[in-house]
């Protein structure tokens, strides 16, 4: 396989959830351009609105996978402004149907079920990815085109709603896959501090002025009290902590 990893920031690609959402926006603004006439929105508010919500659901996602060497807590907090805007937009396609007195789809239509269980291919390319990635888009809208094209804007809006229930159930299984990714490794700033740390305790023990953990033996760092009758005092803390509590004073 080709090396890839000078679009490691790009990884998206690869993400099925960003490859739904391209499906959603393309059948939003083809939605848009074929059912939104100027006597149904005649400022076209609508139009901006529904296909900026779209656009906002995928460029998020995107932005959000972007960020995640950098920021976990950014990189969740762009795939919960894409989940907003996806359930933003569902509503405007539910609004749709009811202006229409029309309702979506019941869990038990076979349509409903069809479009809801249709799989979503992974992505098969490793090289001239930008290429290839919108080509594999293009070729997931197909297995939706007979709804997302339909002439008839109820059976598209439906389709549609079906498919944003899908890419927010996504959306969330991603949040809180990255949310225990973040509780167990941490994030940036916290692999900032380790490294500032291990630096500190390499000068340390290169130095030869640590001591060694009396429980444990492995070198100890200066730390600051910052609670009790020694609050504000230096004391030698074990590097191993929390795992071993050994101290010592300084001096």
């Amino acid at each position: 396989m080709a090396d890839r990893s000078f679009l490691s920031g790009n990884g998206y690609f690869w993400l099925d959830a960003w490859v739904l959402a391209n499906v959603i926006q393309l059948g939003t603004q083809k939605f848009c351009l074929r059912f939104l006439k100027p006597r149904i929105d005649p400022c076209g508010r609508l139009f901006d609105q529904m296909t900026q919500a779209a656009r906002s659901g995928t460029a998020n996602i995107a932005e959000g996978y972007a960020r995640r060497d950098t920021s976990k807590e950014t990189e969740m907090r762009l795939y919960d402004v894409a989940k907003a805007s996806f359930a933003e937009l569902a509503g405007d396609f539910t609004n749709w149907l009811l202006l229409a007195g029309e309702a979506p789809w019941s869990e038990s239509d076979p349509e409903e079920r069809t479009v809801f269980s249709m799989p979503i291919d992974k992505a098969p390319f490793s090289d001239d990815v930008r290429h290839n990635s919108a080509l594999h888009v293009l070729g997931q809208y197909g297995k939706f085109s007979r709804w997302l094209d339909s002439e008839d804007s109820l059976v598209a809006a439906r389709a549609l709603i079906v498919l944003l229930a899908r890419e927010t159930m996504m959306l969330g299984k991603k949040l809180s896959a990255t949310h225990a990714e973040f509780v167990e490794k941490g994030g940036f700033a916290e692999s900032l501090t380790r490294d500032r740390l291990a630096a500190r305790d390499a000068a340390h023990a290169a130095a030869g002025d640590a001591p060694l953990c009396p429980k444990c033996g492995k070198p100890m760092r200066k730390r600051v009290a910052k609670r009790g009758t020694n609050a504000g005092n230096e004391f030698w803390s074990c590097t191993a902590y929390p795992e071993c509590n050994g101290t010592r004073p300084v001096g």
